[in-house]
């Protein structure tokens, strides 16, 4: 172990506190250039430990048999819902703070070792079948028909649909981010600003059609710098009122949109590696989401049938 890994924990030891343990810890997630919402969510984590755990109590002396109390008070007794989901991820915090201390010294024995993860697979999301997708893609298209012509709907629906992106990329997203033009053109470049996301960055191609209402979009609304530059709730409208106008019992969302494009490539049997870097995923996440699809596609092939 380096002495740059152990220096915020340099002069913590069995005796010490929890909370000072946790500053280091804190310290060296951010050394550590983990994202600033993974460090937020672990620190906290941390601290409901702390404020459950008598305020003279040391790390030392911390046991497994304490922190599966406090894992029974989060559950049942704290009077907070705590999902299934958050708990895996506070056992997790758990687990990665005493591994630390453990592995550099602090602390001779590992108390959250033995604790019990307790992995949570989330439920398969809602996607639109090939039927409803149709209806949708019509509905929004017709949008640009009408008196005073609106080609937001589709502009937003296809995009989606045929990237995959997700709602805060196309927020993010900048008419200086599509290539009409070039060699490799159409295309739109998803961009981060965060240098820690930069690999998430991503280049995606779209179609022609998508070009055709984009620029009729252009025209009628002249974004100066956002393509939508609207409020993430304003974009949902439109997708809910496309839903609505479709005469479907889903409500159309921008994660609903992403799977729905997923699952269309997976099942046109675009190459997995493929579909996990247009989504801008890493090889762990595509693990829990190429599951989703294989059963998604399982689903609609039976329901097919």
């Amino acid at each position: 172990m380096s002495e740059n890994s152990l220096s915020p924990a340099i002069h913590i030891n069995a005796n010490t506190l929890l909370l000072p343990a946790i500053n280091a810890w804190e310290i060296y997630l951010q050394d550590q250039d983990k994202s600033h919402f993974t460090v937020k969510a672990f620190i906290s984590d941390l601290l409901l430990l702390s404020s459950f755990l008598p305020p003279d109590q040391t790390i030392g002396a911390i046991t497994t048999n304490d922190l599966n109390n406090f894992l029974n008070w989060l559950q049942t007794t704290r009077g907070v819902p705590c999902s299934p989901k958050t708990l895996s991820r506070r056992i997790t915090s758990l687990k990665a703070f005493f591994r630390w201390l453990n592995q550099n010294g602090r602390i001779l024995i590992d108390p959250a070792e033995k604790v019990v993860q307790k992995t949570v697979i989330s439920p398969l999301p809602t996607i639109l079948n090939k039927e409803e997708t149709l209806l949708v893609l019509d509905t929004a298209n017709q949008y640009r028909q009408q008196t005073k012509p609106d080609a937001r709907p589709y502009t937003l629906l296809l995009l989606l649909l045929e990237t995959g992106i997700k709602k805060g990329e196309c927020l993010s997203l900048s008419v200086k981010h599509v290539e009409l033009e070039g060699e490799n053109s159409p295309f739109i470049f998803v961009r981060y600003n965060n240098p820690n996301y930069r690999f998430k960055e991503r280049k995606i191609p779209v179609s022609d059609e998508w070009v055709e209402v984009y620029q009729e979009y252009l025209a009628q609304n002249d974004p100066k710098d956002q393509i939508f530059p609207w409020s993430p709730r304003r974009l949902e409208y439109i997708l809910e009122d496309i839903s609505k106008d479709a005469g479907i019992d889903k409500h159309l969302s921008f994660d609903m949109c992403r799977w729905t494009s997923a699952i269309i490539d997976y099942q046109s049997g675009i190459d997995h590696e493929k579909i996990r870097q247009k989504l801008g995923i890493s090889k762990i996440q595509w693990r829990e989401v190429g599951n989703k699809l294989k059963k998604l596609a399982s689903i609609e092939e039976e329901q097919a049938d």
